[in-house]
């Protein structure tokens, strides 16, 4: 059963729409990302769930309860922002205790719910500490502790670990999970990071100019992106422009293609680097395998792959090889191949 709903929600700032019409239903307990490039939507969302910025149509509701013109403060929501909002003149107990404070929770509950909230987000020894004095994790930890004191039905994360160094970000991607997977609280999650939609949510909301495009678990959504743009945004992936015969078979470099599916018309083909193979220029070919042929720009080792630069008369691809295989020199003619199901076909758009 759906706990938490957006229906139709949309927003404008003058002519530009910044969100249009976004229907979007989360589970209890289920953590849901909005991902999508910066200007897509994704923050102005989260603002009118959390009731920070009024929408101009739509609705939010949680368990039945439509919130759409209720307070901020009366949503029964936790918000951590991208630049945690700690007070500098607070130590970490108080600013954690915030929200306590203005709700006037007596004060022998307000110390043993801080102790629990520091203990989760485990901070326990800091309570004394001023922001200033904490490292980026802590401060990140600090301002989710403020928000899950609060027992909330929704959490609210925008951007919450865009500060972090890379080492810092993954590791409290896994927390972050951990933590939401233990108090099963409903969570929606903005981030324009791949990774982290990825790894953190067990859906995936893809936005794009104020539109979802398409909504599944990481897998769906990698393997079978909805529209060309989800192909593009999430993970990397070739795009090359197919052409067809006199005959209307769609062909590649002269050479005809085998497709899962062909929609007719103009359309472009979407390969994700991992799906190429390289073989030998005079390697023979297969039926099972479609064929370019290309030469070795460059290729470049970043530790769990080697990427190779390819360039071919449909332009510079990119294929990526595993740990173990060793990349072809700079300069060698080669050829790319792949299974028909490994790409995916878009209706090209007009210009």
């Amino acid at each position: 059963m759906s706990h938490l709903v957006l229906t139709g929600l949309a927003k404008r700032y003058g002519r530009s729409v910044a969100v249009d019409g976004l229907d979007l239903s989360l589970a209890k307990g289920e953590s849901v990302a909005l991902l999508g490039p910066s200007g897509c939507g994704k923050t102005t969302t989260l603002r009118m769930v959390a009731g920070l910025i009024a929408p101009d149509a739509g609705s939010v509701s949680v368990g039945g309860a439509d919130l759409t013109q209720a307070p901020a403060h009366k949503r029964d929501m936790g918000y951590v922002f991208q630049s945690y909002a700690l007070f500098p003149h607070l130590d970490v107990a108080a600013n954690v205790a915030f929200g306590l404070d203005e709700r006037g929770v007596a004060r022998s509950e307000k110390a043993a719910r801080v102790r629990e909230a520091l203990s989760l987000v485990r901070l326990e020894g800091l309570e004394a500490r001023r922001p200033r004095e904490l490292s980026g994790g802590q401060q990140q930890r600090v301002a989710l502790a403020r928000a899950l004191i609060l027992r909330p039905q929704v959490l609210l994360l925008d951007e919450s670990l865009s500060n972090l160094d890379a080492r810092l970000r993954e590791s409290m991607r896994h927390e972050i999970r951990d933590i939401q997977r233990r108090l099963d609280i409903t969570t929606l999650f903005v981030t324009h990071d791949q990774t982290e939609a990825l790894t953190m949510c067990d859906r995936i909301a893809v936005m794009n100019c104020g539109r979802i495009e398409q909504i599944g678990t990481a897998r769906e959504i990698y393997d079978s992106p909805a529209t060309r743009f989800v192909a593009g945004f999430v993970g990397r992936s070739n795009e090359l422009a197919l052409s067809r015969d006199s005959g209307g078979r769609p062909v590649l470099d002269g050479a005809p293609l085998r497709l899962a599916r062909d929609p007719g018309g103009a359309i472009d083909l979407h390969i994700r680097p991992q799906h190429l193979r390289l073989g030998p220029a005079g390697a023979p070919a297969s039926d099972a395998f479609n064929r370019l042929a290309g030469k070795v720009a460059h290729s470049v080792f970043v530790g769990d792959r080697s990427e190779v630069l390819i360039d071919t008369k449909a332009g510079r691809i990119v294929a990526e090889l595993p740990p173990g295989d060793t990349a072809p020199p700079d300069g060698a003619d080669i050829v790319l191949s792949w299974t028909p199901d490994a790409g995916h076909v878009f209706v090209r758009e007009s210009v």
